[in-house]
């Protein structure tokens, strides 16, 4: 990949930021900088996604038939980039992100045209069901019972750590159709109407104090088999399939810049207030600097070689994993920026988002200890990275 762009590319970098200067409202970009959670609010979020929508730069990695882009990988992150330079929301990726490639894999022709173009509008908001009590890492032991019953399944059993469930319309979800076999042979996947008779979200306060987990319950909730996408006991292809764009499809390091922006403004301002800081705290600024420019080069590496719409493969889980503790590293780093005013939990507004960027640092240093275990934890990652892309040294 060529770093230095042509003159195409920066025609279309100053396209962008003439795009983000019309239509990132106060609102707006307040809601994303003083977020510490994993994902801004639905007000905040499905604003931006319309906004976006409208000007066709919603999907990038959907064909272009379906409203895809067609940038190249240089584009896309330009687009990235002077997105979190503004400090744009982040658009929640449950439909955009994730559903979307599964559905125009795996879903049937109905199914596309009814679920994508209510995704890209945002008349659908999703919901992951995956995890559940007994089944985290190791997802294949899940157990949501799931029994035919004419056109439909009927579902009992239950999820956990379910984001945003509390505004979701529909979620997507593994099931267990089948007991025979491997595992992995007896699941499938589903879509689900969150507000069918039987389901119930129960809040789970993550210990940064945000609402975005949840459980949910399944009491005789019937979904209609038409809802299924691939063949059932397929539902696995699809999973794996889905986890390569939750991993690796994303471009981290753009937002990761802006999660170290956000500690280094708080250093700015105790400066200017009189503090002062030894070497140690600015070597460690210096080194996560440092390992954030690596893990951009890394990400520019593997989008030059991957065609449009495509998934990284193995590659996902070294992305995943070095994103997860890049993030973990930022905010141990604010942390130590905090000092003894980490120890002191710093007041939300009446509307219970942070008030100054000091207010975000605790919350974020807290909700970072769950980024090497959701999406997959570091132990799953590295046992993928090294069956697949080191090979087995004892063989």
């Amino acid at each position: 990949m060529n770093l230095l762009l042509d003159t195409e590319d920066t025609a279309f970098r100053e396209e962008v930021r003439s795009f983000l200067t019309a239509h990132l409202t106060p609102a707006l970009l307040r809601g994303q900088y003083l977020n510490a959670a994993i994902y801004p609010e639905p007000e905040i979020s499905l604003a931006w996604q319309k906004m976006l929508h409208r000007r066709g730069w919603l999907v990038p990695l959907w064909p272009r038939e379906w409203g895809g882009t067609g940038w190249t990988p240089v584009q896309r992150f330009i687009f990235e980039t002077e997105c979190a330079l503004a400090g744009a929301p982040l658009v929640h990726p449950m439909g955009v992100r994730l559903l979307g490639p599964v559905l125009l894999r795996y879903g049937t022709e109905a199914q596309k045209q009814h679920y994508l173009p209510r995704i890209l509008a945002g008349v659908d908001y999703w919901c992951q069901g995956f995890s559940e009590p007994g089944a985290g890492s190791d997802l294949a032991s899940l157990k949501l019972r799931t029994v035919p019953d004419g056109a439909d399944y009927i579902l009992d059993g239950s999820k956990i750590w379910t984001t945003h469930a509390q505004h979701a319309n529909r979620m997507f979800a593994l099931v267990r159709t089948s007991t025979e076999g491997k595992r992995q042979d007896g699941i499938s996947f589903l879509l689900i109407d969150m507000h069918s008779p039987g389901v119930t979200v129960r809040p789970i306060r993550t210990i940064g104090g945000d609402h975005d987990l949840n459980e949910v319950f399944f009491d005789q909730v019937r979904v209609p088999q038409a809802n299924r996408v691939g063949e059932e006991n397929a539902g696995w292809e699809c999973a794996r399939y889905l986890l390569e764009f939750e991993r690796g499809a994303g471009i981290f390091s753009p937002r990761l810049r802006s999660q170290l922006k956000r500690v280094g403004d708080v250093m700015q301002t105790q400066q200017a207030q009189g503090s002062a800081y030894d070497g140690h705290l600015y070597r460690r600024f210096g080194n996560v600097l440092a390992d954030l420019d690596t893990f951009e080069m890394l990400e520019l590496k593997t989008l030059a070689l991957l065609e449009p719409a495509q998934a990284p493969g193995p590659l996902s889980s070294v992305l995943k994993l070095r994103a997860s503790r890049l993030r973990q590293a930022i905010a141990e780093l604010g942390i130590e920026v905090l000092g003894a005013e980490s120890l002191r939990w710093h007041g939300a507004g009446e509307d219970g988002a942070a008030e100054a960027a000091q207010d975000t640092l605790l919350p974020d240093f807290l909700n970072s200890r769950a980024a090497t275990i959701f999406g997959g934890t570091q132990e799953i990652q590295l046992g993928i990275i090294a069956k697949t892309l080191l090979g087995n040294p004892a063989r």
